[in-house]
């Protein structure tokens, strides 16, 4: 009989076989245009001041309304996808903030960009929270966190792909920015592979779905060839699925871990998009020209994709948590680095420096907040406190544009290098470790299953080890 710990044992003692990499190369496709997307507003933000004559102020109110709708995505969609399952939710966020990229492209005052980013950003956080979260349940124990890192790594190639593009396209007349936009909508291409992926196993078993759970687990196993036994697995069925809506993510004993990761994510949120998101109109009101400000950008956001490939070689070797604390440690010191200094090319150099390591962090983040939360809860939880970044940060563009108005250039970026240093001193002091463990151990260890207190041993995890 299929439960929970059998799920787990069967899915780690897998190889990566051709249906995960079928998988991974289609959610891998569908993330280089959703970061691409992400980051389109704070491309053609400064031609939407100079032939719109859009504000500081303009901008940040459009800005907050993508984070506004970015929370609503995280948390309603994460929970929508506990419900309807991880395939569908991919396909109705893809084809919702792809369509809204496109009508993005029709902008023409602030009303009207409020409306399209706003809803844009629902679709976004909704892909992000499924995509994370069924990479996390499909994917080996032992592999997961290398195969969350190569799908955001060549997913980041979407920032500098978008904004090498605007470099290119948005000088070439007043109404030239449009066609950034319309690049955001090309993720509609993946519709038919996204169709075409398995359901998650954990969820179908889960909702109680045994027989099409069964049929996925043998269809990849087939696929894997001969395979090690099924590793022993806790002899007592699991526990019954009890309640899962958001109230059971603030009580005992998920509501610490919860809280955890809501600081974490949002002084994370604050501090990446305090700088990517700000950075091409900051310099532009400095005293760069506008084509200026966005080669400079341009360049530096070259340092995303090696950034998620940073993590690589660390996140299943060494875990989560240290290297979490590091990248934030190093990320404020860059970040404060670039702020101090007006030289174009240590600019670039530190510029650089902060996307390499936001994106190795976040690589690592997006791998390490599904561990913490069972099944149930896994898109709910972590579409929450994704969610609640994406929250906070509703008021981070007005604070920038306050800080930025009343204390200068430089104070922006100590903002931001206070931000990334909260975020450092939270993991390591409450961080759980994790790495090498099944879901169900972790989840077990957070409070899901106390039946499950020690982790399956499988043949690519004999020792178990927590990291």
């Amino acid at each position: 009989m299929l439960t929970p710990f059998t799920t787990a044992a069967r899915l780690d003692r897998l190889p990566i076989t051709r249906a995960h990499k079928f998988a991974l190369a289609t959610l891998a496709f569908v993330f280089l245009f959703e970061f691409g997307d992400l980051n389109t507003f704070a491309y053609v933000a400064p031609a939407l001041v100079k032939h719109l004559g859009f504000s500081v102020g303009d901008i940040a109110v459009v800005t907050s309304a993508a984070f506004l709708g970015m929370a609503v995505g995280a948390a309603f969609g994460g929970r929508v996808s506990d419900l309807i399952g991880r395939k569908r939710a991919l396909l109705c966020s893809t084809s919702l903030f792809s369509l809204f990229s496109l009508v993005n492209a029709a902008g023409v005052n602030v009303p009207t960009f409020v409306v399209f980013r706003f809803l844009t950003g629902v679709g976004l956080s909704a892909m992000v929270v499924a995509a994370t979260t069924y990479i996390s349940e499909v994917m080996p124990a032992a592999r997961r966190g290398r195969m969350q890192s190569a799908v955001m790594a060549v997913g980041l190639a979407g920032i500098p792909f978008m904004s090498f593009s605007a470099r290119g396209i948005v000088p070439l007349g007043s109404g030239a920015w449009r066609l950034v936009f319309v690049l955001g909508s090309a993720a509609l291409l993946a519709l038919p592979a996204l169709a075409a992926l398995p359901e998650s196993p954990r969820w179908l078993v889960h909702k109680d779905r045994l027989p099409a759970a069964e049929a996925v687990l043998s269809q990849l196993e087939r696929r894997a060839g001969p395979l090690p036994p099924i590793a022993d697995v806790p002899s007592a069925p699991a526990a019954p699925a009890g309640p899962s809506g958001y109230r059971q993510l603030f009580a005992s004993p998920y509501g610490r871990t919860t809280l955890f990761l809501a600081v974490v994510w949002i002084f994370q949120t604050l501090g990446f998009y305090g700088f990517v998101a700000w950075v091409p109109t900051l310099l532009t009101q400095h005293g760069f020209s506008v084509a200026k400000s966005l080669g400079f950008s341009a360049l530096t956001t070259i340092g995303a994709v090696p950034g998620a490939l940073l993590a690589w070689p660390v996140t299943d070797r060494l875990g989560r948590k240290l290297p979490l604390v590091v990248a934030a440690l190093a990320t404020a010191a860059s970040g404060l680095a670039y702020g101090l200094t007006f030289n174009p090319v240590a600019i670039v150099v530190f510029g650089f420096c902060v996307n390499l390591l936001i994106q190795t962090f976040a690589t690592l983040l997006y791998a390490y907040s599904p561990e913490l939360f069972p099944t149930g809860l896994r898109n709910a939880g972590h579409g929450l406190v994704y969610g609640t970044g994406r929250l906070a940060n509703i008021f981070g563009p007005m604070l920038v544009a306050s800080i930025f108005a009343g204390l200068g250039y430089q104070a922006v970026f100590v903002y931001i290098a206070a931000c990334w240093l909260i975020v450092a001193l939270a993991i390591a002091f409450f961080g759980p470790r994790t790495g090498k463990r099944s879901l169900e151990s972790l989840s077990a260890r957070t409070g899901a299953q106390a039946e499950a207190a020690n982790p399956v041993h499988t043949a690519n995890n004999a020792e178990g080890t927590l990291r």
